[in-house]
């Protein structure tokens, strides 16, 4: 009998049953059946899951170092942009943009790129509101890491809630790929039982709390709805554990980490960077993940060279402009390491081949930085740009020019792109409803 892909692809991929009263689910192996015949969608004709990402470092931006000269599709990578050329049809740049509000400091550019606001209290970042919508269903919401050896982060699920980066690459190989990691390609699954032992501890402690809402008034079920919240997204991620994931034909799990070397010192920071960009990457190409954050060096970046004991913050404020370049020569350097280590993670997730493309076209990175001057710490102009094309909703290629718009129109046509149902972002004068439909496939 002659099956036709069709069918196949329209029945569940995985046979379930109960075993000691817990749920089993037994998967399939990976059969072409389940893809269609260009290998970048299900047979289904449902998409394969986008992923988004944020990229920050501090103290970037040198006015006419890094802007295109010419707007539109026809540009040519300026000087700090030029590492990332290979690149230049899977890129937007924008230029122009500005971090509205208080005199600039260095946590304005960053406060408004990522959470749309300034106020010394910073709610919900953008890789919490899209992953939100498009990151519920794999075994980690987000991956953060932070380069420089500290764990610090610029992703946060509220004013209070800081998600709180990696920096170490051998802990989150243990954490992506350790004995929990399960092999969607495998062609035989079985659950953990100290996932389930955990699922059903937490069940039990579901039935209780149910029981004692029903006990309490309004005021009091509010404030233990709020509490419980955290609990309800354990058992989820539990119960995610227990499923058979969902073939991915390009998973595959990176070597093991053997040894590491984290820390300020710049090669450090670019050589952690390097193993975290393959981590997130094949973790992505494996559904763990569909949103992650890269910190390279925070707002006032202690990276430094193994040479000096002066770091790129102090270089920004006390080096002097070469009278011939018309820069400050060791913070342009600095600065060109950094862009040389956003190409290494864009050449890591466009490295993963998905049938005729790569799981970069099905991702969305959004980097920032958050002076446009770094000397004088100023907050127009300031460097942009994001990569992939997120399953085909971003059109790719271009600079993009506007003159003293709010850094959030990207962010707003980001999450527009990523189906989050919002008109409008940003708070104060950084509130826009601007998308750059220009680029919105």
């Amino acid at each position: 009998m002659l099956i036709k892909r069709t069918d196949v692809a329209s029945r569940r991929t995985v046979l379930r049953g109960f075993m000691g009263g817990a749920a089993v689910t037994v998967g399939l192996p990976l059969l072409d059946v389940f893809l269609n015949s260009n290998g970048n969608a299900f047979a289904s004709g449902a998409a394969l899951p986008s992923c988004f990402g944020t990229w920050f470092q501090g103290l970037g931006g040198a006015p006419g170092l890094w802007e295109p000269k010419v707007i539109g599709a026809n540009y040519e990578m300026n000087q700090q942009m030029r590492f990332l050329a290979p690149f230049k049809k899977k890129i937007n740049i924008y230029s122009g943009l500005k971090a509205h509000g208080r005199a600039p400091d260095h946590t304005i550019g960053q406060a408004i790129a990522f959470a749309g606001n300034y106020e010394d209290t910073i709610p919900q970042t953008i890789d919490t509101i899209i992953g939100d919508h498009i990151g519920t269903k794999t075994r980690f919401r987000s991956i953060e890491v932070a380069c420089d050896g500290s764990t610090d982060s610029v992703s946060r699920r509220g004013p209070n809630i800081v998600n709180a980066s990696e920096p170490s690459p051998i802990a989150l190989y243990a954490r992506i790929f350790g004995p929990e990691f399960k092999d969607p390609n495998a062609a035989e699954f079985t659950p953990d039982p100290d996932v389930m032992v955990r699922r059903s501890a937490l069940s039990a402690v579901s039935e209780q709390r149910e029981a004692l809402l029903r006990t309490l008034g309004a005021s009091d079920r509010a404030r233990l709805d709020e509490y419980f919240s955290s609990l309800r997204e354990t058992e989820k991620q539990l119960e995610i554990q227990l499923e058979k994931p969902a073939p991915m034909a390009a998973c595959a799990v990176p070597a093991k980490l053997e040894k590491e070397d984290t820390g300020v010192i710049i090669d450090q920071a670019r050589e952690t960077q390097r193993i975290f960009a393959k981590l997130i990457a094949h973790a992505m190409a494996c559904g763990q993940t569909q949103v992650f954050n890269v910190n390279f060096g925070g707002g006032t970046s202690r990276l430094r060279t193994a040479e000096s004991a002066e770091v790129f913050h102090i270089y920004t404020h006390e080096e002097a402009t070469d009278p011939k370049l018309g820069y400050q020569p060791t913070v342009n350097w600095f600065q060109e390491q950094t862009l040389q280590a956003v190409t290494d993670f864009v050449a890591a997730l466009d490295s993963i081949k998905e049938g005729d493309g790569t799981l970069l076209d099905r991702s969305l990175m959004m980097y920032c930085t958050d002076h446009g001057y770094a000397r004088y710490h100023t907050s127009d102009n300031i460097p942009m740009l994001t990569a992939g094309g997120a399953g085909g909703r971003i059109k790719t290629g271009y600079h993009i020019h506007a003159p003293g718009d709010p850094m959030t129109r990207v962010g707003l046509t980001v999450q527009q792109a990523l189906g989050v149902p919002v008109d409008k972002w940003g708070q104060n004068d950084n509130e826009t409803s601007k998308t750059f439909t220009e680029i919105l496939a």
